[in-house]
């Protein structure tokens, strides 16, 4: 399993035109459908993803489709993943190092870097700051809401995003990394990869089962 991230010559300004132009150029929305722990958390709501960039910003527009939603957090760098929660995992170097981007459907989230899930440093608030959002469900919080309910997301991530590193541009990048889908105080708890994972219990910080993300020239 891999994905290839295209680069588009053109500049996005505004997160809400994110999913007009990914679809304007035919990109393919990759299923997050591996329900890994089928025992404990059978759930699947129905999400997928396209991504591509931009050289300066990786586009990522998320489509999900599920029996509720949560948006408690109401500040970025808090328990982004107990909410309606998308999560964007990608190791850009072979150094170990990768990056956790949780997004909620309102647009809050949560973004750090480290070798595993208990050495992780939180970015710099100008970081997230400079990450550009649009949730179609608005950006205020809100507690549960239950009933079938569709949203989307859209992330413009610049490449500052790496604040470990030193990347100036995406393009040509060799990296490895998942995409999640997860709700750890939904009514019915979730937690769906795009890439399997083999573990006995859920756990998305485990790089040992990233795939390859290759970023176009």
């Amino acid at each position: 399993m891999k994905i290839t991230i295209p680069r588009l010559n053109k500049t996005v300004t505004n997160a809400a035109d994110i999913p007009a132009v990914l679809q304007g150029a035919g990109l393919v929305y990759h299923p997050i459908e591996n329900v890994n722990w089928p025992e404990s958390f059978p759930y699947k709501p129905k999400v997928e993803f396209a991504a591509a960039h931009t050289g300066q910003a990786l586009l990522l527009h998320y489509r999900v489709e599920e029996q509720s939603v949560r948006a408690v957090a109401r500040h970025d760098q808090e328990n982004i993943w107990e909410d309606s929660c998308v999560e964007f995992f990608c190791m850009p170097s072979d150094d170990g190092i990768y990056y956790n981007v949780e997004c909620n459907c309102a647009g809050k989230l949560l973004l750090a870097a480290g070798k595993d899930r208990n050495s992780r440093t939180p970015a710099p608030q100008n970081v997230t700051d400079s990450i550009g959002r649009w949730a179609s469900l608005g950006s205020e919080p809100f507690d549960t809401r239950l009933g079938p309910v569709r949203w989307e997301l859209a992330l413009s991530l610049p490449v500052s995003i790496f604040f470990r590193h030193d990347f100036r541009d995406f393009g040509g990048l060799q990296a490895a990394g998942n995409v999640y889908k997860c709700g750890d105080r939904l009514p019915v708890p979730h937690f769906i990869s795009w890439s399997p994972i083999s573990t006995a219990t859920p756990d998305f910080h485990r790089p040992d089962f990233f795939a390859p993300m290759l970023f176009g020239k």
